[in-house]
């Protein structure tokens, strides 16, 4: 059963924290939470607190027993809203700060139901499909040979 979590307006840029978000994207969440804990950056802390949050969330909404079997498939950072702030200069001026914020997404599930997509399956996947008109002979289209002499 896929849940997740979401915490939204977070103070940390959605760029920053899809450095981390990349690292556990795939992970059991054992060894996500483990990467999370020696990850020296701001972000690691609060993508954490989520984490927990929607291991909880499988644990309480869908009645999850087995914690082990739960790997972390959705992890995302989407853009928030920009805090304005206003930093006096000299003379008269005003400089604009920005300040960043995220809506950052964890989503889990049973290791049985999704299995990752890793390379050898989006290869495969790739060989399984038709070679569309690259094999085909193709019709002339526009001027034909004998117009073009």
């Amino acid at each position: 059963m896929k849940t997740h979590a979401v915490a939204r307006f977070v103070r940390v840029s959605p760029r920053k924290a899809n450095l981390v978000l990349n690292q556990i994207r795939g992970k059991p969440v054992g060894e996500a939470l483990a990467v999370l804990e020696f990850t020296p950056r701001a972000a690691a802390r609060l993508i954490q607190k989520v984490l927990r949050s929607a291991i909880a969330n499988a644990e309480h909404n869908h009645q999850v027993r087995n914690l082990d079997d739960l790997r972390v498939v959705e992890a995302a950072a989407d853009g928030g809203p920009r805090l304005k702030r206003v930093q006096p200069r000299a003379m008269g001026r005003a400089f604009f700060i920005r300040h960043q914020t995220s809506h950052l997404r964890i989503g889990v599930t049973d290791e049985t139901e999704g299995a990752p997509v890793t390379r050898s399956t989006r290869r495969a996947r790739r060989d399984s499909r038709p070679a569309g008109r690259a094999g085909k002979d193709r019709v002339a289209t526009g001027r034909s040979k004998e117009k073009a002499k």
